[in-house]
């Protein structure tokens, strides 16, 4: 879809930058090579979002060990594969296979043991692992599962730019899943050198930017690849401003409402309590987690 440049949406108050986040490097499952960016830390200031994790290779040794099978409780998980092909099965019986492009979405609710797996032997594996908090009053639902391949992923287009719309709604154009509570807006968004990117978000939201390639200003703050700027809250603010430097960029763009509820965390649980993280711990080693 291409959006006239006469139809584009006006930001009058953008947003500037809080503050940048240069990730930490470390390794998860069993031994797969990444960088955590959203941490533990930063939950409560980027509430509903708990973690982001970025992850790409060219070495078959960062990755090939993949994710066996771990428990969740208490949250949901977008996988967003850039490149490369990753199996995952779960207790609650889905199985599917992320490609490259596509978006795999969990949510864990009451509990679910999963696996994610490469499928691959070589090659290039990149992508980014979100977090997304459940109010209280969902954490306990069943386990959901969807597959969104590359190709149902909506796109749209205007001068020099591309946005993919993982989640929330961007130009007119929808994505395949909404959330009523979080009202989560996941894009990832290709710009040309020079080119720029406005795109409203109501000032109550709490919302970041993660540069994986090139550059970009955003607020009159240059962010450079490898770093998330946290947006600042701001009243008056309608929006969000971008414009790649001259090697062009790509990052994404998320945002959400946040709970404003209690986070505790245990590992692979996030609940409200310590007594639910401990019911849960009780429950993965009884067996009636899934």
């Amino acid at each position: 879809m291409h959006t006239p440049t006469s139809l584009l949406p006006t930001i009058h108050h953008p947003r500037s930058v809080e503050r940048l986040v240069q990730g930490r490097a470390t390794q998860d499952g069993a031994g797969v090579k990444l960088t955590r960016v959203l941490t533990h830390e930063l939950q409560q200031r980027l509430d509903p979002f708990l973690l982001l994790d970025a992850f790409g290779s060219d070495s078959r040794d960062d990755y090939i060990a993949g994710f066996p099978d771990h428990p969740h409780r208490g949250f949901e998980t977008i996988t967003y594969m850039l490149e490369g092909r990753m199996r995952h099965r779960d207790s609650a019986g889905h199985e599917g296979l992320l490609e490259s492009g596509g978006v795999q979405w969990m949510t864990a609710g009451r509990g679910v043991i999963h696996s994610e797996m490469p499928e691959q032997e070589d090659g290039r594996m990149e992508g980014f692992q979100l977090w997304l908090n459940l109010p209280a009053a969902e954490k306990m639902r069943a386990p959901w599962y969807r597959d969104i391949p590359a190709g149902e992923i909506p796109e749209w287009q205007g001068e020099g730019v591309q946005v993919r719309v993982i989640a929330g709604r961007s130009n007119g154009v929808q994505a395949p899943v909404q959330r009523e509570a979080t009202q989560p807006l996941y894009l990832d968004i290709h710009l040309a050198a020079g080119a720029g990117l406005a795109q409203p978000v109501p000032a109550t939201h709490h919302a970041f930017v993660y540069v994986y390639r090139g550059a970009l200003m955003l607020g009159g703050q240059e962010v450079a690849a490898q770093q998330m700027a946290i947006l600042a809250q701001t009243p008056a603010s309608d929006g969000i401003e971008l414009v790649a430097q001259t090697q062009g960029a790509r990052a994404i763009l998320v945002a959400g409402r946040p709970l404003r509820e209690p986070i505790v965390q245990y590992g692979p649980f996030v609940m409200n309590s310590k007594a639910e993280i401990a019911q849960a711990v009780d429950d993965y080693r009884s067996g009636r987690l899934a």
